[in-house]
């Protein structure tokens, strides 16, 4: 029996640059560039099948992101994160196979826009107060359910937690600490939603080995990179997610 793997060269032309920039950016720079992986990947799949490649890739990113900022991470910002965004990966699995991933797709890229706007043209002052804790808990409902549909959780988040201002290692573990379990909480809704099948999963592992390159990438850059730099690099990778997102919802 032949082994089940997509073998189509134009889908690893995409799905290799879209594992590589999902490692870089859950290990080193949050939000920015790994929310590009899924609409890369869909230019080759459908998004479904892109979104269950992705999940053991995700696995491995996670636990060695984890593993990198362990001793980075701010607890009391993922107890109050992590509950919010189950809600939202269970509302994920309710809509499925409802709401359309283009939909999706187009209302986080919007979303991540105005977002950038508000910070551009109105840049908060250093005194400013943190964002109320009840935005925290929608954005962070939002993050699981954009998570689960199209593993496009990040802007959401991000919108909460960049105005924290926390040091780049603390931004970058505190995150990989919540799409951990967000990730992980995603295992059994896949598998019974029929996506976690033998040519997606061979195809997987044919991709896993690039995860750790990423995320060797990514954890060098977080550790020596100017905070400033950072959050700029970061505005850039949540813009060009935004306009591919709201592009891939028109299309």
């Amino acid at each position: 029996m032949a082994f089940p793997l997509i073998t189509d060269p134009f889908f690893y032309a995409v799905a290799i640059p879209a594992v590589l920039l999902m490692g870089v950016s859950k290990s080193g720079f949050g939000a920015g560039f790994g929310s590009l992986a899924v609409p890369l990947m869909a230019l080759a799949v459908t998004v479904p099948q892109a979104a269950a490649i992705l999940m053991p890739i995700l696995l491995l990113i996670d636990i060695l992101g984890m593993a990198a900022f362990r001793k980075n991470f701010d607890m009391r910002l993922v107890k109050f994160l992590v509950p919010c965004g189950l809600v939202g990966t269970l509302t994920g699995m309710l809509l499925f196979k409802v709401l359309p991933p283009n939909i999706v797709a187009g209302i986080v890229g919007a979303f991540t826009l105005l977002f950038l706007a508000q910070r551009l043209l109105f840049p908060p002052r250093p005194d400013s107060p943190p964002p109320p804790r009840w935005l925290g808990a929608l954005l962070g409902v939002t993050s699981g359910f954009t998570s689960f549909i199209a593993h496009a959780g990040g802007p959401p988040v991000s919108a909460y937690v960049i105005p924290l201002r926390l040091p780049p290692l603390t931004f970058t573990a505190t995150l990989a600490f919540f799409f951990f379990v967000i990730n992980l909480s995603k295992w059994i809704p896949y598998a019974w939603l029929g996506l976690l099948d033998m040519r997606n999963m061979a195809t997987s592992l044919v991709l896993l080995p690039l995860a750790p390159l990423g995320v060797w990438i990514g954890v060098r850059l977080a550790r020596r990179i100017d905070p400033v730099l950072f959050y700029q690099i970061l505005y850039a990778g949540m813009f060009l997610t935004g306009v591919k997102l709201l592009w891939d919802g028109f299309r």
